[in-house]
């Protein structure tokens, strides 16, 4: 069993059907996603390529598209997708995997396509790459969360009026990370040797909290936007890994079924560098879309003095963060 039908060489002979020789050609998958606040309304697609043995994200694109329904997104960002597949091997096979049931079936031709917009996008979609290299497959919303992730960051800049930006490539200990340099696929940095680890240097931080999938919708996201990557995933938490130590969100039947306040005794709020005052700004207006509130805003950005340019956000269950211009 094969998963692709025997496909014309590229660039042509449409009416020659061959076998490819066993092993000259790569297969890559791609995963897209698009949406929409309003249906229509603001929307936005993301896009990725991935490579099937490793799992790294070889490429990744995200757009805002103005005023459009969510299945005009999606399109858009399935259209994306083969495009930088394309780019990286105009020759391989492509896995299309996506959380739209109706893209993928449409595209499979198993459902008809009625709509004169999908249609068109349809069309540009086979365009793109030659249909018999390319299979669909639908995968549940949680296992598409890189390409909902880069849709997401798409509306949000289009609600900010800024064009979105790929996070580039990781940067080591000693270089300042801002939001529009965060790597798409953060690399944490290299613990260092026994030998030369010096003591006094915080090594993690544990939060408890009430509700994990909340915490893990806002917090969670701000330390992906912060450059911190998703190290260990467990029934009731997960860990991040930053470049120096890692930060632990749970919940659980230990924790303590009474409200989170931050004025007890114990920890006020975490503070990160947050890059420049422009990456700050960004930051916490896209944060307002993930359960963020701004805290103390008659005086922002200089809550914390005149001197000290901040941003100060609160979730829904109270819990702080400070975000600091460098």
């Amino acid at each position: 069993m094969t998963l692709f039908d025997p496909e014309p060489a590229s660039g042509g002979e449409k009416d020659t059907v061959r076998e490819p020789a066993a092993g000259t050609r790569r297969t890559l998958i791609v995963e897209a996603d698009g949406g929409s606040r309003g249906n229509p309304g603001i929307a936005g697609y993301g896009a990725l390529v991935r490579d099937p043995g490793t799992g790294e994200i070889l490429a990744e694109k995200a757009a805002y598209v103005g005023k459009v329904s969510n299945n005009v997104a999606e399109y858009s960002g399935l259209i994306a997708a083969l495009e930088l597949a394309h780019e990286i091997d105009p020759d391989c096979w492509i896995l299309a995997k996506m959380d739209s049931k109706l893209v993928v079936e449409q595209m499979s031709g198993r459902w008809k396509i009625k709509h004169a917009d999908m249609q068109k996008l349809a069309a540009k979609a086979r365009s793109v790459v030659n249909p018999r290299r390319v299979k669909y497959e639908w995968i549940p919303r949680e296992l598409n969360k890189d390409a909902d992730r880069l849709s997401n960051e798409a509306m949000d800049a289009g609600t900010a009026g800024v064009p979105w930006k790929p996070r580039g490539a990781a940067q080591t200990q000693t270089q300042t990370q801002t939001l529009s340099e965060a790597p798409a696929t953060p690399v944490p940095a290299p613990a260092p040797s026994a030998a030369s680890s010096p003591t006094g240097r915080l090594h993690h931080t544990e939060i408890w909290v009430n509700d994990f999938p909340a915490a893990e919708k806002s917090l969670g996201w701000l330390l992906e936007r912060l450059g911190y990557v998703r190290r260990d995933t467990w029934s009731t938490g997960a860990s991040w890994q930053g470049a120096e130590g890692y930060i632990v969100l749970e919940s659980g039947s230990d924790v303590e079924p009474v409200p989170y306040s931050r004025r007890r005794a114990g920890l006020n709020h975490l503070a990160f560098s947050a890059g420049s005052e422009a990456d700050v700004e960004l930051l916490a207006r896209r944060a307002a879309s993930h359960g963020w509130t701004l805290l103390f805003a008659d005086r922002h950005p200089h809550a914390g003095g005149a001197e000290h340019y901040a941003a100060y956000l609160e979730n829904e269950e109270g819990f702080e963060v400070e975000l600091v211009a460098g």
